[in-house]
């Protein structure tokens, strides 16, 4: 038994550290997903907390997860792996049952589930947290009761620090279709000889008064005493899907501008603010600065917004913007950059570099090279996140040498 506790101790562990990291760098995407469960609920009046209550889940799938793998305060950390998923499992059935909404969401967008895959997955969890919390007494700690509360007040701090990070920048790795270095022509293209869906077709035909059902094999195409009434088609087999299926962008007068922007040679600047009213307005100067220096400069810049015409016009008399904007659907536009507003340069159709409201370029990068600046920037990035997984490393390091050290010492 003490084995097996020891499995699903670590197999946990694993779980809720992965989980809560992926949903914990794009603490906005958890939040527009909380959003969405909310909204299927009839919920609505909780939507103002979703930011907050983003921060809290992600912090504490991860903090749960470190608790578990480092073995630091195992009552409690038995006692909230077990309340987790008592308290996931139910709710996941009950989606699985519904489909309110059709991803969970339980792996942000790194890793996609089916609401059933979820809620199986979650039943093999809960017995894992079951064994683990009958077990919890057992268990001795590495560390001792002093050196355990510095423990736990570290982990707790690498709890949140991912959220923050992807808060106030953008997420540290971009599981979306529009990351970085993504050529969007491409990423909506079928390949040739990519397999197509396949669909059945049930046929109904009428003949006397009676009603019955062909499919493609055996519907009546030489009696033409039977009579067509109606046919469904069922999906039975779902052929390739590009990454990107979505995006679509349309001026204020109604004029599709989606190709100019995937097939357009050339750089592009496009910044991406979904809600006008929720959007930072010191940012906006700083785009305001760049429109007019890249009109100066021959290059095309746009804004585009889920905001209707009239929000539009109210917003630039508000600001007096003087950018252009487009108009494409609110989904897409917050799956497209994590920020509001967030800005993108694209050349000949391929993202090269975005950027978080909270640091935005100066007008004077085009003064430059911008392929070289945006190439520049994507190695600053790497290198930051480099630096990062290496302090974490080195931490985690660091408690692994207390635990084995205490460990030995027994």
């Amino acid at each position: 038994m003490k084995f097996m506790f020891q499995i699903f101790r670590f197999l946990l562990a694993a779980v809720f550290i992965f989980s809560g990291f992926v949903k914990g760098i794009d603490p906005l995407g958890s939040a527009y997903k909380f959003g969405d469960y909310f909204a299927a609920f009839h919920l609505d009046f909780l939507q103002p907390t979703v930011v907050v209550l983003a921060f809290i889940l992600c912090a504490a799938e991860l903090f749960i997860g470190l608790l578990l793998l480092f073995g630091v305060k195992m009552r409690f950390a038995a006692w909230s792996v077990l309340l987790f998923m008592a308290f996931f499992t139910p709710l996941t059935l009950v989606l699985a049952i519904f489909n309110p909404v059709s991803d969970c969401g339980c792996f942000g967008d790194a890793i996609k589930l089916s609401n059933w895959g979820t809620f199986f997955k979650n039943l093999v969890f809960l017995a894992a947290a079951v064994l683990v919390f009958l077990q919890r007494k057992k268990f001795t700690s590495y560390y001792r009761e002093k050196v355990q509360w510095v423990v736990v007040t570290l982990l707790a701090a690498m709890s949140f620090a991912p959220s923050f990070h992807g808060y106030y920048s953008l997420p540290m790795f971009d599981f979306r279709p529009y990351k970085v270095g993504v050529n969007l022509a491409e990423a909506m293209a079928i390949p040739e000889g990519a397999p197509a869906d396949e669909y059945k077709t049930i046929f109904t035909y009428e003949k006397d008064g009676v009603k019955q059902e062909f499919d493609e094999t055996n519907f009546p195409w030489q009696d033409s005493t039977w009579i067509f009434v109606d046919s469904k088609s069922t999906l039975v087999k779902a052929g390739y899907t590009p990454p990107i299926t979505n995006f679509s962008l349309v001026s204020v007068d109604g004029n599709d501008v989606t190709s100019q922007i995937v097939h357009g040679e050339g750089y592009r600047f496009l910044a991406i603010a979904y809600r006008l009213d929720k959007t930072s307005l010191k940012a906006v100067d700083k785009l305001n600065q760049l429109y007019f220096m890249a009109r100066d400069k021959g290059i095309e810049f746009s804004v585009a917004t889920a905001s209707g015409a009239e929000d539009i016009d109210a917003f630039i008399g508000t600001t007096g913007s003087a950018f252009p904007f487009l108009m494409g659907d609110e989904i897409m536009l917050k799956t497209i950059v994590r920020s509001n507003p967030g800005l993108l340069l694209i050349k000949d159709g391929t993202i090269l570099y975005k950027w978080h409201a909270g640091n935005f370029p100066d007008a004077s990068i085009m003064n430059g090279n911008l392929l070289a600046h945006a190439s520049t920037l994507a190695q600053q990035s790497r290198a930051s996140l480099l630096i990062y997984s290496l302090v974490l490393c080195l931490l985690l390091v660091w408690l692994a040498s207390l635990m084995v050290e205490k460990l030995m010492g027994k």
